[in-house]
């Protein structure tokens, strides 16, 4: 596996953000930033991100500033967790079970990143018999 560094300061004009891009054919961006102060409504959306979910279309997230924590179900369904900052981009698979929430410091700011037209479906839990998951599980069979 290869490690990319993407600088989140100047990531419009970085190279390897761009490759990213191109080669998964993200072809749609947009900013998100959550904090008290950013986003309307601030702790029912935090409740809605911190509920179990999965999407059809892979979720990716570059942070450009602060962090949070993004949970994900491992192979036995036990919750694994990911500390999202500055220059961290994450990519998780379409059918993974998933949640989001901020850290401490209570702010992030990310870029996301689709294919086509984008798409914020959450599909909470339970959802094991959406095609998207069932594609997880023979890809996580496959390695096991």
């Amino acid at each position: 596996m290869k490690k990319l560094k993407i600088d989140a300061d100047n990531y419009e004009n970085d190279e390897n953000f761009q490759k990213i891009r191109q080669e998964r054919g993200y072809d749609y961006q947009d900013n998100l930033e959550i904090s008290k102060t950013k986003i309307d409504d601030y702790e029912n959306k935090l409740k809605i991100f911190f509920t179990e979910h999965l999407h059809s279309d892979e979720e990716i997230r570059f942070c450009l500033n602060g962090s949070g924590y993004f949970d994900v179900r491992d192979r036995d369904d036990r919750w694994i967790r990911i500390k999202i900052g500055k220059n961290d981009l994450l990519i998780l698979p379409a059918g993974i079970y998933h949640r989001f929430t901020l850290d401490h410091n209570d702010y992030i700011k990310v870029v996301r990143l689709f294919t086509g037209q984008p798409c914020w479906t959450a599909i909470n839990r339970p959802a094991d018999d959406h095609p998207s998951h069932q594609s997880w599980i023979k890809l996580v069979e496959a390695i096991k």
